[in-house]
């Protein structure tokens, strides 16, 4: 299987070290299992060259024109989503994409992968952290009718602090720093909670960074399951992290973001213990401690899956489109 990885930049390079990290556990063939890069960026593509040992393509016009692929990974700026992945399909690969954060060309493109018979599978990691597995778990043992309350926030220059933050898509309006943040945690509150059923929300510009929207969300969510939610997102906190609780009667529990930080309550012994998940967790230097690659790594076996025939997205651009109009109803867009 041949598989080409459009975007170098930092996520584009966590795919391909993830995907030859796959290649190399199940004892691939490396001729049969080959990996390329497409980057416009000179520099990305030597740096991708000599890294991971790839061939890249400063196009995918002239990576196509070279090699056979048979699968696309997108992990280029939102903007450009919409365009790329039409191209792929109309060349029969498989697609894999980053969040989108808009909906451009959704139905489109949705149509045009059903009509090739081609996998078009959405990123959304949090589907796949072990964390939100046994939350979902345990809240539906508990018939969970109770609420939550949960922080997110990061200073948005410290996202990626080996660039001028009004060099990177979250700056700009369509995909600013609070739309993503709501992109990555939605669908997982909602697969665990219940669909939304109202909305309210405040939000307002609190910093001096020079961006174009509000950088501060406090929302109160009422699920179709009757659970409420208080869900605060903003790039603003100096304090990088995450903050959850959800509580119900004799029934607890807390989550830090970090892969060593659930905790549940305990009935019988009535204390708060912590939940052990994962007997290793991968984590890239340079990164914070809640950003783990398990679940990275977790959703591209998954489209793999996919692929082969022996597994099926947790997510589709359908559920993302609902999730989208929530954000776009958050954010007061008509």
């Amino acid at each position: 299987m041949n598989i080409v990885v459009i975007g170098l930049g930092s996520m584009g390079k966590r795919r391909i070290r993830l995907l030859k990290r796959y290649i190399e556990e199940n004892g691939l063939e490396q001729g049969e299992w080959r990996l390329a890069g497409v980057d416009s960026s000179p520099q990305r593509c030597q740096e991708a060259q000599e890294i991971y040992g790839i061939e890249t393509y400063r196009d995918i016009e002239t990576a196509m024109e070279e090699r056979r692929f048979d699968c696309s990974v997108i992990s280029t700026s939102p903007l450009s989503h919409a365009g790329l992945i039409r191209e792929c399909l109309e060349k029969n690969l498989h697609v894999f994409t980053e969040l989108n954060l808009v909906m451009d060309g959704y139905e489109e493109n949705t149509a045009l992968a059903r009509g090739k018979n081609r996998i078009l599978f959405l990123s959304s990691t949090f589907l796949y952290r072990k964390e939100m597995e046994y939350i979902k778990d345990a809240v539906a043992s508990q018939t969970f009718c109770g609420c939550y309350r949960y922080h997110i926030g990061q200073y948005l220059p410290d996202w990626h602090p080996w660039e001028d933050y009004q060099k990177f898509f979250i700056s700009k309006k369509r995909t600013n720093g609070c739309r993503e943040i709501l992109a990555i945690e939605l669908p997982w509150l909602t697969d665990v909670f219940g669909g939304i059923k109202h909305i309210h929300t405040v939000h307002k510009k609190a910093s001096k960074l020079n961006i174009p929207y509000d950088d501060m969300y406090h929302l109160l969510l009422e699920h179709e399951s009757g659970v409420t939610g208080n869900l605060a997102v903003d790039v603003v906190c100096p304090k990088t992290g995450r903050d959850l609780e959800l509580w119900d009667e004799m029934f607890y529990i807390e989550w830090k973001g970090t892969p060593d930080s659930l905790k549940i309550y305990d009935k019988r012994t009535k204390e708060i213990l912590p939940v052990r998940l994962y007997e290793h967790i991968d984590h890239m230097e340079g990164y914070s401690g809640f950003v783990v690659e398990n679940a990275y790594y977790d959703e591209l076996v998954s489209f793999l899956e996919a692929v082969k025939g022996t597994g099926k997205p947790r997510y589709s651009f359908e559920r993302d489109q609902e999730i989208l109009s929530w954000i776009d109803r958050i954010e007061g867009i008509k």
